[in-house]
């Protein structure tokens, strides 16, 4: 049975796990030339799409392995 300092640690690191996430890739977002969702969405493009899926894959393989230790 979970007591409640581990759920809250485990519901911390989730929370900052994302938030690091959301920074990160909008940062790679701005860093990439062009605008990356409307890439996606409006024209479709599947090479941009791909790229984005890598990406957040990446980061969030990095960001796991930060906060598992």
């Amino acid at each position: 049975m979970l007591t409640l300092p581990i759920f809250l640690a485990t519901l911390g690191y989730a929370l900052l796990g994302i938030l690091i996430f959301i920074v990160s890739f909008v940062l790679v977002d701005k860093l990439t030339p062009g605008e990356l969702w409307r890439e996606i969405i409006e024209r479709k493009n599947l090479a941009v799409a791909l790229l984005a899926g890598a990406v957040a894959i990446g980061i969030s393989n990095i960001i796991a392995a930060a906060v598992h230790g």
